[in-house]
């Protein structure tokens, strides 16, 4: 079993090994075929296939209603889809969704925190949930780590939308998944809230951790990510290396005006 990973270890890592960890090839954490959602006889999603390996970051992008919110409930099982198949870390969705859910983390604009609990009392609360060794420990472990040791005994109702969200990702991160899931994490922060995300979003993935993020900021995504999938009405319309695409050629996409 492998140590339960902190932030600080990415610094450990020399350059070439942090490029080995991203690249990982092989190892395939996300495969979803030709995954459809309807409701109320609309067409939600359609056909969507997605391939994600370990090491990765993806963004996804899409305006209001290309699908992006139901992709991600679908991948994080808490919505199944209507047609298609999907497997998470060799685990196939559906028969396999509570052992899926205790190998990923899931972080959106919603914190799914206590606000009556203290941040250590939510994490280890959380951590006991998923069976994590110590989760006392390892709870004040990750507060240190996410710079928020001194306020480990203050009830999150108290807490900034930006210092909340940092209890949200440690929540997420609680039993050391292999795969984060990022549902619009970026959603009412201010400048500083978010660019404190951004350095834990890119220490993670430096670190070997797989990454999907869902975001509204085309030009926060492409700089973040390696890669950019962007629905259009339910359908994927372009996977590409975030390096070979602009802002404003993803917003075209966006807006079904791409060649």
């Amino acid at each position: 079993m492998t140590r339960a990973f902190t932030i600080s270890d990415v610094h450990q890592l020399p350059a070439e090994r942090r490029t080995e960890t991203r690249a990982a090839a092989g190892a395939l954490h996300l495969k979803a075929e030709q995954l459809c959602k309807v409701i109320d006889e609309r067409a939600i999603l359609r056909d969507v296939s997605l391939e994600i390996f370990r090491g990765d970051f993806v963004a996804l992008l899409g305006a209001n209603g290309a699908g992006k919110s139901t992709l991600f409930r679908i991948l994080s099982t808490l919505n199944s889809a209507t047609s298609g198949t999907l497997e998470l870390l060799g685990l196939r969705a559906g028969t396999n969704a509570a052992a899926i859910r205790a190998k990923i983390g899931l972080v959106s604009h919603q914190s799914m925190l206590y606000g009556d609990l203290t941040a250590l009392e939510n994490l280890t609360f959380f951590g006991r949930l998923y069976g994590v060794k110590e989760p006392a420990k390892r709870a004040a472990e990750l507060l240190a780590t996410l710079g928020l040791k001194q306020r480990a005994n203050d009830r999150v109702k108290s807490f900034s939308r930006g210092m909340a969200q940092r209890v949200a990702i440690a929540r997420a991160l609680v039993h050391d998944p292999e795969l984060l899931l990022a549902d619009e994490p970026f959603a009412g922060l201010d400048a500083p809230s978010a660019a404190v995300l951004e350095k834990l979003l890119t220490d993670l993935n430096a670190a070997g951790k797989t990454i999907l993020l869902a975001n509204h900021d085309i030009a926060q995504s492409l700089r973040l990510a390696r890669r950019a999938v962007i629905l259009f009405r339910g359908r994927k319309i372009a996977d590409v290396r975030s390096e070979d695409i602009t802002p404003g050629e993803a917003l075209l996409h966006m807006e079904g005006a791409a060649a």
